[in-house]
């Protein structure tokens, strides 16, 4: 069961001369493979408490989501020793996972026909895996306009179509990695963790739609997805459900977690294919 943490606070040992003056933040979903909770413009480091009774509590402006949190001392009062008094706060974390195993297994996501298109359409996730490539996503249209978001080693190219954007290094490190797309009507946003690319879309697919066939994620990804939404819809959860809308090929759903194995540079890969 994973927590989402909002806020640390900080004390020193009661009627002592122990506290902590510098601390750092680690997190993790295995109690293995740890990651470094950074706030915005600092190094890492927490400061700490400059008594034993004073609290010293910080918000984290990127909430963190775990199963397990890890305390660890940089400095502390050179008159006393190591002393802490800690309390977290934060709620439950529910979510919907899917598991896929490598091979052809994939949801098929068959969208509703709409008369009309929308200024504005979104597909986002997270997920992460310990493989360095394989296709998270892919979604087509009218007029063979297709989309596809892929995890890559090195460099991707596409015979069809036309190269946008790629963005994210070092994706297989056995964290969750936020991804978000969103189509405006002139331009296509790629945002992955905290960074954020434009890229202008051509003339001829500013009226993009992929409300007629299939979206299909994760052909050959081996790793887990999290609340892949499109547009709000919770694919996953659709599919958990039994929606009509949703096919499962060959997919299971779990909370998956794998051992840590060193990570692989790659990258996130976005293009259109389009006939002319």
């Amino acid at each position: 069961m994973r927590t989402q943490i909002t806020a640390v606070a900080t004390q020193g040992r009661y009627g002592s001369s122990d506290w902590l003056t510098a601390y750092l933040l680690m997190f993790s979903d295995t109690g293995h493979n740890w990651r470094q909770h950074r706030q915005e413009d600092s190094l890492g480091a927490f400061p700490g408490n400059s008594n034993a009774d004073t609290v010293v509590q910080y918000k984290l402006e990127q909430p963190v989501i775990a199963r397990f949190l890890r305390l660890i001392p940089l400095d502390w009062n050179p008159s006393g020793r190591i002393g802490l008094r800690l309390e977290i706060y934060g709620c439950r974390y529910t979510s919907s996972v899917a598991s896929f195993d490598g091979s052809r297994s994939s949801l098929v996501y068959r969208l509703s026909v709409r008369a009309s298109w929308t200024v504005m359409e979104t597909i986002s996730l997270k997920f992460k895996t310990l493989k360095n490539s394989g296709t998270l996503l892919h979604a087509e249209g009218q007029r063979d306009h297709s989309l596809t978001l892929v995890l890559e080693k090195g460099k991707l190219s596409s015979s069809g179509g036309q190269l946008l954007v790629s963005l994210g290094s070092l994706l297989d490190d056995q964290h969750w990695h936020h991804v978000k797309l969103e189509r405006l009507s002139t331009h296509l946003n790629l945002t992955v963790d905290k960074n954020t690319l434009q890229v202008q879309i051509p003339a001829d697919l500013s009226h993009w739609h992929i409300h007629t066939k299939p979206i299909l994620s994760n052909r050959n990804f081996h790793g887990c997805l999290e609340n892949l939404l499109y547009s709000d819809i919770n694919l996953i959860d659709l599919a958990k459900h039994g929606s009509s809308q949703v096919a499962i090929v060959v997919s299971h759903y779990i909370s998956a977690f794998y051992e840590l194995i060193l990570p692989q540079a790659l990258k996130v890969i976005v293009w259109y294919n389009f006939a002319y």
